[in-house]
């Protein structure tokens, strides 16, 4: 079969799940003989926040001082603007949109009859309450001529909600990336890096923001710091790039901070350079994933493939490669107390190893080239569909 030529959208430039995802799969594509490029809107002089090894196009868009929905319609308008002339004329096969943002641009340039069709991965479902938001999330899950998710509980929820049929592609993780350290000296040059000593460090990724349980996080981690007190435990965010503005639960969080008096045992490092979040994972001790929402989780992953033990919510998207008690350690989402319990658990020495080794077994059947196959077969079934129609939607 010839290669096929894959426009891939993303709405952002900076390290958010679904933007890794579009950027790795990219590649994986790439790698198995398609020709894909890579593109983004983003505001001038910014680039995307590691380097893409398959061509890129950004899409530039300077930010607008104005209400939350005119900044999402002005942005919706210059990504299609800017969407209009490489993608028009039958440059490629395939327009693949990874969120609601992108997709609205490619639906609104297939009306107007300049691409055939558009594909979209519907990551999770977000309770927006911004109208734009809300009326651009669900255009781009039921307008796309085809729908993929990458974990079957979205599948059902689609289905259920929408009346949506999506494919499941997965996610994937790098392995050669994220790894554990080679030796007890590569980890212990990590942690000397950022300072960590021989304190008990737990690591979250995603910053402040009511969906990643951040209020959760801190009460579980104050239960540590009383279970485990010898340990001197510590508490690193990072992350945190984001369209919308959490500033109202980052100022809840650092008031419960406060009130906790744990100033110093807590890091906010924000998005960190490449290469830096590697190093993260492999010195810290355990992984904390206290969300309320996830469409997979991919940052989990990339725990376990760097040999770091996971403390996550029991959400069901997580328990589609997350086991209680063999590869993670699973509690109720929002109880704080549990939490705490479980990280005090690991702290004081019990199911480390085993939950490390299983958890690098669990990484290694989750490849971007087994997801990039299975991007492969929904491709082909799109374009045999529409060859079958003779044109328009399939």
């Amino acid at each position: 079969m010839r290669p096929l030529r894959i426009a891939m959208l993303t709405y952002s430039l900076r390290p958010r799940g679904g933007v890794v995802h579009a950027l790795e799969i990219s590649d994986a594509l790439a790698r198995r003989g398609h020709e894909v490029e890579l593109m983004a809107l983003g505001p001038p002089g910014a680039s995307f926040f590691r380097l893409p090894p398959v061509p890129t196009r950004i899409v530039r868009h300077e930010p607008i001082e104005a209400p939350f929905d005119e900044r999402v319609m002005a942005m919706l308008g210059a990504y299609r603007d800017g969407l209009a002339r490489p993608l028009a004329d039958g440059a490629f096969d395939l327009i693949h949109a990874q969120d609601c943002l992108s997709a609205n641009a490619a639906l609104e340039l297939r009306d107007a009859g300049l691409i055939a069709h558009v594909i979209r991965t519907v990551h999770h479902v977000d309770d927006f309450v911004s109208r734009s938001l809300i009326e651009c999330q669900d255009r781009s899950i039921s307008g796309p001529d085809a729908v993929l998710c990458v974990s079957e509980p979205w599948i059902n929820r689609l289905r259920r909600e929408y009346g949506v049929s999506a494919e499941l592609v997965r996610n994937g993780v790098d392995t050669r990336r994220y790894r554990p350290a080679r030796d007890a000296s590569e980890r212990r040059r990590d942690r000397d890096v950022l300072g960590l000593g021989d304190r008990f460090t737990v690591m979250t990724v995603g910053g402040i923001e009511p969906r990643k349980g951040s209020l959760t996080l801190l009460e579980g981690f104050a239960t540590l710091c009383e279970l485990a007190p010898q340990h001197d435990p510590l508490l690193i965010v990072a992350g945190g790039a984001t369209l919308f503005d959490y500033r109202h639960e980052a100022d809840r969080f650092h008031a419960r901070l406060a009130e906790l008096d744990l100033e110093r045992r807590v890091r906010m490092l924000g998005s960190l350079p490449d290469g830096q979040i590697e190093a993260l994972y492999r010195a810290a001790d355990v992984f904390a994933f206290p969300s309320t929402k996830e469409g997979f989780g991919l940052a989990a992953l990339e725990a376990l493939a760097s040999g770091l033990p996971v403390v996550a919510s029991e959400l069901e998207a997580f328990t589609t490669y997350l086991e209680h008690g063999r590869n993670a350690l699973l509690v109720p989402v929002g109880d704080g107390r549990a939490l705490g319990r479980a990280l005090a658990e690991l702290a004081l020495g019990g199911r480390r190893r085993a939950l490390r080794e299983a958890g690098l077994r669990t990484a290694a059947e989750y490849t971007w080239d087994r997801a990039a196959a299975a991007h492969e077969r929904v491709y082909r079934k799109l374009l045999s569909a529409v060859a079958t129609a003779g044109a328009g939607r399939a």
